[in-house]
């Protein structure tokens, strides 16, 4: 009897030890340092090796602020506030678009007797500054608004905002406003395109992007049909600016999933949830789309913040906040790694890359750099 007990220890130690041969070593943390920028970052938008970073000075008599990282150097870029739109001085950024030469950007301040957010719109160059353009308010308010969350310009140059509006028949239409010179925006009718819910599918963007010429919209959609609710990640894609709309369903939807943000160039690479957990897909220039596997179950619900995937190479890193822990998920060729972070805490809100492969967070109130290997 003796013999039999020792046999089965000495087994259980040897499986033991087996199995712990089979774990893989744990991956370095990432360890960023702090970047000064004199205000608490809200937005980023990075082209090349030069970096934006949309400012909030709250207190001060302008909060929008912006400065441009460029080779270590910060060079404050001019607001200009049109003194007959209060709410352009009290703006926080939800996006700024730059593609080298021009600036666009979308700020928003509550206000009124509901509190709605007023939007406000800025155009500019770096050089001559960011002008804030006013708008009618039934550009982007009235009984029929929605939600605006994107400004972009495409590889062609073009314009626009992107958003939500009352939809034709029901619920909300993903929506398009596109500039008439560079003072007025006008919003386009979504009618009898993708863009448009009906009865038995709602349209749900959240976030968009750009594709060369093409403007994409992320978010999902949901299916109606008797004793059927089902929501599945999906994206809108343009073929040229606001034509050609094409509808395209991420594949695995699992049970119940969203896409949340996207980084696109030569394709898109695609972040949000899946039943609950992280979920990465690719969206190729010919419009197939593919979900990615092995990436790694970290919890992902609809009030947590995914920023835009980053793409360096054959690399994909999506920035992910867990239990107010920063956490680098890296993928390369189907292999996933999973490491945590020294120095940022709290809410993640957005990230960028340069073409130096430096890396930059806003986490919290702070903007973090940290550099890829």
């Amino acid at each position: 009897m003796r013999r039999l007990v020792a046999a089965i220890a000495l087994m259980a130690v040897l499986a033991a030890c087996s199995g712990e041969k089979k774990q893989p070593p744990a991956a370095p943390a990432v360890a960023w340092s702090k970047v000064d920028v004199g205000a608490e970052p809200v937005a980023l938008r990075a082209y090349g090796d030069q970096l934006l970073i949309g400012l909030r000075n709250r207190g001060a008599k302008v909060v929008p602020g912006l400065v441009l990282l460029d080779q270590g150097k910060q060079t404050p870029i001019a607001i200009k506030p049109n003194p007959a739109s209060p709410y352009a001085y009290e703006a926080v950024w939800y996006s700024i678009a730059y593609d080298g030469k021009q600036l666009l950007a979308l700020g928003g301040a509550s206000g009124g007797a509901h509190s709605n957010t007023r939007w406000t719109v800025w155009t500019g160059s770096v050089a001559g500054g960011l002008i804030e353009r006013p708008q009618v308010f039934w550009t982007f308010g009235g009984q029929d608004a929605g939600d605006l969350f994107s400004a972009v310009i495409t590889s062609s140059g073009g314009r626009a905002l992107l958003g939500s509006w009352g939809g034709v028949e029901t619920g909300n239409d993903a929506t398009v406003w596109l500039p008439q010179g560079d003072a007025k925006w006008n919003r386009l009718s979504s009618a009898k395109t993708a863009l448009q819910s009906t009865p038995s599918l709602l349209v749900g963007p959240g976030f968009g992007t750009t594709l060369g010429k093409s403007v994409v919209f992320v978010g999902s959609q949901v299916r109606l049909a008797p004793n059927v609710v089902a929501q599945e990640a999906a994206v809108w894609r343009s073929t040229d600016l606001n034509q050609g709309w094409t509808r395209i369903v991420l594949p695995d939807p699992g049970n119940r999933s969203q896409a949340n943000t996207a980084t696109c160039s030569k394709d898109c690479v695609i972040s949000g949830y899946v039943d609950g957990k992280l979920a990465i897909w690719r969206l190729g220039a010919d419009g197939t789309a593919q979900r990615l596997q092995g990436v790694p179950s970290i919890p992902v619900g609809d009030k947590d913040k995914l920023p835009p995937p980053i793409v360096d190479g054959d690399k994909i890193v999506q920035i992910v906040a867990q239990d107010n822990k920063v956490k680098v998920v890296t993928g390369t060729g189907g292999s996933w790694t999973v490491q945590e972070s020294t120095g940022p805490q709290g809410l993640v809100t957005d990230a960028a890359v340069t073409q130096d492969h430096k890396v930059y967070l806003i986490a919290g109130t702070t903007l973090w750099e940290t550099t890829l290997s």
